[in-house]
């Protein structure tokens, strides 16, 4: 049976250990040098880069957020032991984990990293469709001839050299298609290195719970558990037409999964829908020029994410919750898109304007949606804000500055407040 080892990555017959360096980090499987469509996710990777970057955090429980009335972003394993979950409340992860360390998030540093992976997958195959920062699918078919390597081999190099020159591990799932890979690099995390193949498919599904289906949230769980769906052998009883009755479009889609069928590609680009900013307040804030600092913050931090992408946006939204948990959205579309803070940052001080406040609140966001490219957007010259062009003009000598200094060389004076 073909083998592997992780560490030296020397490839081999079937064996506990690695006959070249003994190491027990053997991945055997008789289809490893057949498969090629994987998934990549980093093991808890905000709490990763913390540790990394702060050694004394190493052996201690981190949880990633905004403090005591936030939410948590990420945890690393030690805290996960304990019960912590991503979008836990804080106060509810502190109970679970009160020896735990808190640590902001450093969103900058953690798109750094997540590009210097992404060129090292870069250098395996063009076929990359990032899911996140931390995840992505890559497709390496018709790799081994420009490697001399088969795929698996390419993977298990790709998260070694992850961890000797970034410092970040990372666990992969290697199948034939992009639904079986996402659920093999959930199967041995962390530092993971699973396999589903072909032959086995129908054998390893059939008594695993549905909840594995990604994109099946907690209301798509118990629509499929109210109609007697708990495994995917629940599952595969439904005839297709009956699925699609009950189920809808999403009907279809069961059939094909409970059979182990998923014939999506691997997409290179994947639209972004909308980039927004939001921050929960450890305590509750009326005053308005407090607001009034944070709002300009946020839109600041959308305006320099949609700079990096080259993209630029036509709606405008601001979500507030209140200090009893009501959530307020409101949006508004510019006549042309926009990707600069002086205008997000005035409309979504327009719509905040607009309404009346009668309490504090505990959370507030800015977002901008219907993307385009950059270069069609921020057209100068609007009748109604005659002073726009000059903000404008002095915004783009103000990136220019950052750029060159740091994205602390020069700020407004409202983002002090």
């Amino acid at each position: 049976m073909p083998a592997l080892c992780r560490d030296c990555l020397e490839t081999f017959d079937d064996a506990r250990r690695c006959p070249a360096c003994r190491s027990p980090r053997v991945t055997s499987h008789p289809e490893l040098y057949d498969l090629s469509i994987a998934h990549m996710d980093c093991d808890a990777f905000y709490a990763s880069v913390e540790k990394r970057d702060n050694p004394d955090l190493r052996d201690k429980p981190v949880i990633i957020g905004g403090g005591r009335r936030g939410v948590v972003s990420t945890a690393c394993y030690i805290a996960r032991i304990k019960g912590v979950r991503s979008a836990m409340p804080m106060f509810q992860a502190l109970k679970l984990c009160p020896e735990a360390v808190v640590v902001k998030g450093r969103m900058d540093t953690y798109v750094q990293v997540s590009k210097q992976i992404r060129e090292m997958m870069e250098e395996l195959t063009p076929s990359i469709e990032p899911l996140s920062l931390d995840e992505a699918f890559m497709d390496l078919t018709g790799t081994t001839r420009l490697h001399g390597k088969p795929p698996a081999a390419m993977l298990a190099r790709l998260v070694k050299r992850m961890r000797d020159e970034i410092g970040i591990t990372g666990s992969i799932g290697l199948s034939h298609n992009k639904f079986l890979a996402k659920i093999a690099s959930d199967l041995d995390k962390p530092r993971g290195f699973s396999v589903i193949g072909a032959a086995e498919t129908q054998d390893f599904l059939h008594d695993k719970p549905v909840r594995m289906i990604w994109g099946i949230g907690a209301v798509g769980q118990a629509s499929l558990n109210k109609a007697g769906i708990h495994t995917f052998s629940d599952l595969k009883r439904w005839e297709r037409q009956a699925l699609h009755e009950r189920f809808g479009t999403m009907g279809e889609r069961l059939w094909h999964l409970a059979r182990g069928e998923d014939h999506r590609p691997v997409k290179r680009d994947r639209a972004v829908k909308g980039v927004s900013n939001e921050t929960t307040f450890n305590e509750d804030i009326s005053d308005p020029d407090l607001l009034d600092g944070h709002l300009w913050r946020m839109a600041e931090k959308v305006s320099d994410r949609l700079k990096a992408k080259s993209i630029a946006g036509r709606t405008v939204t601001l979500k507030l919750k209140r200090a009893d948990f009501k959530l307020i959205t409101r949006r508004t579309t510019l006549p042309d898109a926009t990707q600069t803070a002086d205008r997000i940052y005035n409309t979504a001080r327009t719509l905040f304007d607009r309404m009346t406040h009668p309490t504090p609140y505990r959370l507030l966001g800015v977002g901008v949606a219907d993307l385009i490219p950059d270069h069609l957007a921020d057209r100068e010259g609007n009748l109604l804000d005659p002073q726009e062009a000059a903000r404008l003009k002095a915004e783009r000598a103000t990136d220019a500055i950052r750029d060159r200094f740091g994205a602390d060389a020069i700020l407004k004076g409202r983002a002090l407040r």
